[in-house]
């Protein structure tokens, strides 16, 4: 086990302890899109892609959400933007930051899921998501979640 700040954490070994765990500062991604038709599509599998090779997908539920949750935020971004958007992800110390930036300033809201087929995109994030949240940045917003990788109910959570 490694020290550091007074506290244990696993060695950065992604098969150290009883949860698989990446190494420390498993990845980091940001990959900019163009409006289009298959825009969400392309997020979906960079986010697939960046989490396998980041040794994420012995936990596949963490991947598929990701997948699905990148997939809600990028559609939200071309449908309220119109505009491009950047992707980023980041994995390190149990938790997966997935982060969708775009040039529309108003910022979203949950609303209940109805029979619609639109409208339950920020639903699914406050459902699935361990946290999320948004913040204004230069022209437009940045929406993001984090999800926990290491498979115990605790893990990448932070307390308030």
């Amino acid at each position: 086990m490694l020290q550091l700040s007074g506290c244990s954490v696993p060695d950065p070994d992604a098969h150290h302890g009883p949860f698989p765990q990446p190494p420390l500062g498993a990845g980091h991604l940001s990959v900019e899109y163009a409006p289009g038709p298959v825009t969400v599509r392309e997020a979906r599998a960079e986010v697939r892609k960046a989490l396998e090779g980041w040794g994420l997908d012995e936990r596949g539920e963490v991947v598929d959400v990701a997948e699905l949750l990148v997939g809600e935020l990028a559609t939200n971004a071309l449908v309220h933007a119109g505009s491009s958007f950047r992707l980023t992800l980041s994995a390190a110390h149990g938790v997966l930051r997935c982060e969708v930036a775009d040039t529309e300033r108003r910022v979203p809201r949950v609303v209940e899921a109805g029979t619609g087929e639109n409208g339950r995109g920020m639903f699914l994030v406050d459902a699935l998501a361990q946290r999320w949240g948004c913040h204004r940045d230069g022209p437009g917003k940045t929406v993001w979640f984090e999800l926990g990788t290491c498979g115990s109910d605790g893990c990448g959570r932070r307390q308030p």
